[in-house]
Parts: C-alpha cells; structure tokens; sequence
C-alpha cells in the first residue's frame, strides 16, 4: 500500500509518514520546504523520516520530492499506484495571512485546486486533507461542532480553509470525489512549528527574552498532542471513511485549556520561569476553541489519549534534545 503525503516535511507530515512507515505502508512525500520558518528543521523532520525506516521490519520504502504542490509535479503521479492522498500542505500562520494573503490564495486555494484535479482522475484514491480549527471563527457557543456555521473567518488563512471544505464538497456534487477533511485544534508535540505557542513558550522559559502573552493570557485553546492527531488519521484511513462521502471531523482534545494555565505547565515541566509581557489580542485572534468529539467518536472511536501534562513532559524532554540546551548548559 502506497500513501501520498503532501507537506510532508511539516510537523504533522513526518509524525504521520512514520505512522505509516511503521505500519508497512510505502511513502511518497512533497514538501516545497520553504522559508516560512527555520528549513534547517523541516530537513531534520525529513531525516527522522528516513532514520525511522532502519529501524521498522519489512521493506518499506520512502521517496521525496522536494516541489510545489501548485506546480506541474502530480503529473510524475499519474500513473503510480497510490491509495490514499493525505494533503496536509498549506501556507500556515494566522497572523502571518493578515500580511501576506497572496501566498494564501497561491497554496490553500490554487494549490487546492491541483490536488482536487489530481484525485479527480485517481477516483479509488482515499482522500484525507487538513482543515482547520480557525473557520468557526469567534463564536459563544461551545463545543464547536461540525454542524455549526463557518462563515465569519477571522483571518485570510481561516477563508482559505472553509474556502477548501467548499471546493472539496462541490468535486464531491459535480464529479463524486468523496473526502475527509479534519479540523485540527492546536496541535503540539515534539518536532513542532516554532511559530506555535507551546514552542515559542518553551524557548520564552530556556532564553531570556520576553515572551509576548496576547489578550493577557485570557485566551483559551483546545491543546491537542500530535499522537492523537495522528492516530486518527490513520484509523479514518482504515476505516476507508473517506470512500462514499464527503464528511468533515473535528480532531482535538475535547477541552479549551487557559492560555496562563498552559503557561504555568510549561514553567512547570522545564523548571524555568518565562518573563512574560501581557498585550492586548491582535487581529485574527480568536478567544476560544473546544471541539466536539462526538462525530469522530461515532465514526471511529477516537478519544484523546494524551494529557497536557505528558505531552508537555515529552515536548520538553525532545525539545532540549534538539536544541542542545541553546542556552548554554540548559538552564533557565
């Protein structure tokens, strides 16, 4: 069996190419491997990949290609055998979309467009693509459920997203190309984005630069850690979920976390204490994320199984590791 991860250098691409690897699955990976941030870590991420098969019994096998997913590059897969197609490449960052939309709109829609094309004409190609947590929006209601209204984004980036579960539904009505998309909250977790808060809080607590805290820590996010994510991905791919409809899940850990609680986890797992400076909420910033787990439940049994304390401890314990202690002998 062959799956086709795109983003595969990015933090949910490589947990999810050695899922797969490590389950006897062949891997095909694109990544662009651009400048958003540090490429030195993305080219770690995909030497992990390649680490990992020395260690996995059986011949399974790893190939990259290092290109865009709006480039002519899908043609080389026309007629490979392939599976499952798992997109989970994107222009990322909320904030970063407020200044730069034309890579939005070039990636998350364009880039979109040739990956629907592609399993247009591979129709008994499983379809599973990364969605967001951003496309409620800010909303009073909680838990945000897979029924509720996303027409109110926040953000350039959140358009792009409702924007994909659009494209993929119309593919899904017009040529029935059926799909998944998953609807991510707040991932984390060794090898992550050090653009996110829990790396870029991790570094605030081992440096000793101020760590900016917006809407003063009062925001709360459903913290999720990348073995759940993953897990689920791989069980919707056995469960061949994605092969008559066009359905949309929420994958997170089922319960908003308090930005300043996060905070004192973080303090507490790595011994340090961060200097932090509390500033108003910026533009794109949502207060809130919950998600309903119960459709994913329904159709999977998905439960987080990882706390914020363990996946924090194991963060830290990777994140030293990897960063050889940038702060001299490692301590705060």
């Amino acid at each position: 069996m062959t799956i086709l991860i795109t983003g595969v250098a990015g933090f949910i691409g490589m947990h999810s190419a050695i899922k797969f690897l490590d389950n006897g699955w062949n891997v095909i990976g694109i990544d662009n491997l651009n400048d958003y941030y540090d490429i030195g870590l993305k080219k770690s991420r995909i030497a992990e990949i390649k680490s990992n098969i020395n260690i996995i019994e059986g011949k399974v096998e790893f190939e990259f290609h290092k290109a865009d997913i709006n480039s002519k590059i899908f043609e080389v897969f026309r007629n490979r055998d392939i599976e499952v197609l798992l997109h989970l490449a994107a222009q990322a960052g909320v904030r970063y979309s407020i200044a730069n939309p034309q890579k939005y709109l070039e990636s998350n829609i364009l880039g979109f467009h040739n990956i629907l094309e592609f399993v247009r004409k591979k129709p008994k190609c499983q379809f599973i693509y990364a969605s967001s947590s951003s496309v409620y929006g800010k909303r009073e209601s909680s838990p945000f459920k897979e029924s509720d209204e996303c027409n109110s984004p926040e953000s350039y980036y959140a358009f792009t997203k409702i924007a994909n579960e659009l494209m993929a539904k119309s593919y899904y009505k017009i040529y029935g190309i059926s799909s998944v998309g998953l609807r991510f909250f707040t991932v984390y977790g060794p090898w992550g984005r050090p653009d996110m808060a829990p790396m870029l809080f991790l570094k605030a607590a081992y440096g000793s630069e101020p760590i900016q805290v917006f809407n003063h820590g009062r925001q709360k996010r459903d913290f999720t850690y990348i073995d759940d994510i993953v897990g689920a991905i791989y069980k919707i791919v056995l469960s061949k979920i994605s092969e008559s409809s066009c359905e949309i899940y929420n994958i997170g850990n089922g319960g908003p976390t308090e930005l300043m609680h996060f905070i004192e986890c973080v303090e507490s797992v790595s011994g340090c204490k961060m200097n932090k400076e509390f500033i108003e909420a910026q533009n794109g910033d949502v207060i809130m994320t919950y998600a309903s787990l119960s459709k994913i439940y329904d159709a999977i049994g998905y439960e987080p199984k990882v706390d914020l304390k363990t996946g924090l401890e194991r963060l830290n314990t990777w994140y030293k590791e990897y960063y050889h202690n940038k702060s001299d002998d490692g301590s705060c």
